[in-house]
């Protein structure tokens, strides 16, 4: 689990060649082994044809594209219900207060609380209840941290008490050289944070790296101004914005008016997702509406090379998370004792990421020699990556699941003593974790289930977006067959490492 971790190229080549001749199978984040009713091979085999399924049934009934925004909505707006709860001006006020507080909570219990992680606060609220369930609020919800974000609303406070609301003009414009890559970089030091520094769990340690990333969030928006940071600039606000457009919601602005003031240049045709745009337009002209899941996915707009390293980095390092507690990576461990283990869990952090980016690569060429279409690899590569993200969600689920909901409880006896000193503020300090709340054959058949619907949306997100962008029914379908082969092989892979107990 998160909290008790120990400190890449090499587990890749390792994962696959343990699926020859994995047996017997476990439901990841569980000690005890669960026996499946079939060998695991069958499983594997079973899931990998589901997504192969999946793809000649997309290719005969999926044939046509539209703008990718022309997707069946409902308007939450217009409900009373909704009007008069979660889009009441008064619950997004008390949810903004409540973030800030727990903000400030998580910060003086991590400088001031104990200093043994599982009695105090900061670890678990942080590594289990917000990294793990903003990604999963986001992915089903939808970009509920756009509201909620911490680091923003101080900002936004600042703003109001030292300008009067006009906002602080920013010292610089964002350079467009830069794109996505500070987000990428902050990311990566967030990565390693959570696998390999054998202080992140520690309050003291994890309270300083707080107050340093607060200080680089608000220099970075005071001096490029808030939207422009949070856009490119704040590893969250991309990771959870990226999840959220596979989610059901979704915020429009209706009118060019507001549009035209923006200079995020984000949009295309309709303006959809575009938050600054959100929050300063008129009332009349905002909507909040639902839509399919991975709707979100479809719609034509640039993608940069950042924004594409950054879904490669997301999906790669929550791949390394799982694997590094498994004894493949264990083996790895002590044949290169030498070099110490976060020096092994560095290169591995690192190395599957670009060993990814190359093999994504590799089937980007693929698929432009498959398609005919006379555009660069590295195009190519950023057109699809975006069906990347549901199986970046789908390992997400799988992996973090049971931590959630059996080391997510630990959070109950600490907020009635989030600085471990012997209080009971809610009368919940004895609160003791219920194990049985998921067992090993839920979480298992759960994964599995995640694991090859996450592929199947990707399957179908990589279908419309080669609809979109090959010309003729035959060329797109064409193209598809290397992107098959990587979804399929990725599957296997997914599951196979979810199967593992940990041994860390």
């Amino acid at each position: 689990m998160i909290l008790g971790r120990s400190k890449g190229l090499v587990a890749a080549s390792l994962a696959v060649v343990a699926l020859a001749t994995a047996e017997p199978a476990y439901a990841h984040g569980f000690g005890a082994r669960y026996d499946l009713p079939v060998p695991l091979s069958y499983f594997l085999a079973g899931a990998a044809a589901a997504v192969a399924l999946s793809f000649v049934v997309v290719g005969v009934f999926v044939r046509g594209v539209g703008s990718g925004t022309g997707y069946p909505t409902y308007d939450l707006k217009p409900r009373t219900w909704f009007r008069h709860s979660l889009g009441s001006p008064a619950f997004v006020w008390l949810a903004k207060v409540a973030s800030v507080a727990l903000f400030g909570l998580v910060i003086a219990t991590s400088l001031a609380g104990s200093h043994k992680p599982l009695d105090n606060l900061s670890p678990t609220f942080i590594w289990v209840i917000w990294w793990v369930g903003a990604g999963f609020v986001a992915a089903v919800i939808g970009n509920v941290w756009n509201v909620i974000n911490p680091w923003k609303i101080v900002f936004e406070l600042a703003e109001r008490m030292f300008t009067g609301g006009r906002g602080f003009t920013p010292l610089q414009r964002y350079p467009r050289s830069w794109s996505m890559w500070p987000a990428v970089v902050l990311f990566a030091v967030f990565a390693w944070i959570e696998n390999v520094y054998s202080g992140a769990a520690v309050p003291g340690d994890l309270g300083t790296i707080i107050v340093v990333f607060s200080v680089v969030q608000w220099i970075g928006m005071y001096y490029f101004g808030k939207d422009a940071w949070l856009r490119y600039g704040d590893p969250f606000s991309v990771l959870f914005g990226l999840f959220a457009r596979f989610s059901l919601t979704e915020v429009r602005v209706d009118g060019r008016r507001t549009c035209r003031r923006c200079n995020l240049e984000c949009t295309e045709g309709e303006c959809v997702d575009c938050y600054p745009c959100f929050e300063t337009s008129n009332p009349e002209d905002r909507r909040i509406v639902l839509r399919p899941f991975a709707a979100g996915l479809l719609r034509p707009e640039y993608v940069s090379v950042a924004n594409m390293a950054f879904v490669i980095l997301a999906l790669a390092t929550v791949t390394f998370d799982g694997l590094k507690e498994t004894s493949s990576w264990n083996w790895v461990h002590r044949e290169l004792a030498g070099i110490g283990g976060s020096a092994v869990d560095t290169i591995g952090l690192f190395g599957v990421p670009l060993a990814f980016l190359g093999l994504y690569l590799a089937f980007s060429w693929a698929m432009r020699r498959m398609s005919g279409a006379d555009i660069g690899v590295l195009k190519v590569a950023q057109v699809f990556v975006l069906s990347l993200v549901p199986i970046a969600l789908a390992y997400h689920f799988a992996h973090f699941l049971a931590l959630l909901l059996i080391q997510g409880q630990a959070i109950i006896p600490l907020a009635s003593d989030p600085f471990g000193r012997g209080w009971d503020l809610f009368r919940s300090a004895g609160y003791a974790i219920d194990i049985s709340v998921i067992n090993a054959e839920v979480a298992w058949f759960f994964s599995v289930a995640v694991i090859v619907v996450g592929h199947v949306a990707a399957v179908f997100v990589s279908h419309v977006v080669s609809l979109r962008e090959v010309p003729g029914h035959v060329a797109a379908l064409r193209s598809q067959y290397p992107m098959l082969v990587l979804m399929v092989l990725y599957t296997v892979v997914s599951l196979w490492i979810v199967s593992q107990p940990i041994v860390e």
